[in-house]
């Protein structure tokens, strides 16, 4: 793929890293703090690249925060944690206006929302109501308080944890709010070799206090506007509808036209992964396991939503 960025007088940047090289720069970067999980870091970065939010759902300690500081590390904006609680508000998340007795006016504070990749984590221990503080950001990139509707940075990413282990102590993620992230992914844990490396990394120093950025902003922008420019042809537009259908027919609560966007969008960043200006069914059959289960509900104790997934793969053939 190439870059045809120009500048303000309208020549050719040739300087201009194209997307695959941004996407490989942020790999290699994230390799320095996390060991393995290669094709889980790559499933984090396609999202982000195809304009998607990412839920990172595990048991504690596999390292799920730590990837997701390291892909904001790797970028040079602004990035902002919100550690999610019981007792977290709206307001926390958001912001809030603030009487100033001096100019004898209201003054908005922004909330950590206001950032470039926001990290909500383990986003399943704060109540609904503070949940659904992320969604109109989420989905519209922009936050509506008190009747004024401020916008947020771009490119704007939201990365949430979520534990999976303590289900007495968490909130369930609502529908509506599942159904904005583009992809649920797994790490599990590491192996023996994987696990030794680690030890050896973080002994002395950890290496995310060294970690720096590798791409600006504006390159990683520009990445993102060059993945939305990936071709997908009717052929490919057709065999993602038709998987979303199988859900739809095969389970209680199938995948939502959102989830074929998101599909769409995370093939176009997994071509750009593989150096290609176009999408092939293979970028669909990578990407639709951690892009569709999550949205998809049964009844039935026998199959998940990745069972279903598996199956529509299987079935649903590429015409």
């Amino acid at each position: 793929m190439t870059d045809t960025d120009t500048t303000a007088g309208g020549r050719a940047d040739s300087t201009a890293p194209d997307a695959e090289t941004v996407a490989e720069r942020v790999i290699e970067n994230v390799q320095r703090v996390i060991v393995g999980h290669r094709p889980e870091i790559e499933h984090l970065l396609t999202a982000i690249l195809g304009r998607g939010h990412v839920l990172l759902e595990d048991v504690p300690g596999v390292g799920k925060t730590m990837l997701a500081r390291s892909i904001a590390a790797s970028v040079d904006g602004s990035f902002k944690r919100v550690q999610f609680t019981p007792d977290l508000l709206p307001t926390d998340v958001t912001g809030v206006n603030v009487y100033n007795q001096q100019t004898d006016t209201f003054q908005f504070q922004r909330g950590p929302i206001f950032a470039n990749v926001v990290l909500g984590d383990e986003i399943n221990r704060a109540p609904p109501k503070t949940q659904s503080a992320l969604l109109e950001a989420m989905e519209e990139e922009q936050v509506t308080i008190d009747g004024t509707t401020r916008e947020v940075p771009k490119p704007f990413t939201v990365v949430a944890t979520q534990n999976t282990v303590e289900q007495s102590r968490t909130y369930d993620l609502p529908m509506a709010e599942l159904d904005r992230f583009m992809k649920t992914i797994h790490l599990g844990y590491p192996s023996e070799a994987e696990e030794s490396e680690m030890l050896a990394r973080v002994v002395d120093r950890h290496p995310i206090d060294d970690l720096s950025a590798v791409v600006s902003l504006e390159e990683f922008a520009r990445a993102r506007e060059l993945v939305a420019e990936v071709t997908i042809e009717e052929p490919m537009r057709g065999y993602a509808t038709r998987l979303a259908r199988y859900t739809r027919e095969h389970a209680d609560l199938g995948v939502s036209p959102r989830a074929t966007i998101a599909l769409l969008r995370a093939s176009q960043a997994r071509a750009t992964l593989n150096c290609r200006e176009y999408v092939i069914p293979d970028d669909l059959q990578e990407e639709a396991p951690a892009v569709l289960p999550h949205r998809i509900r049964t009844d039935s104790s026998d199959q998940t939503g990745a069972d279903i997934v598996d199956r529509a793969l299987e079935s649903v053939r590429v015409e």
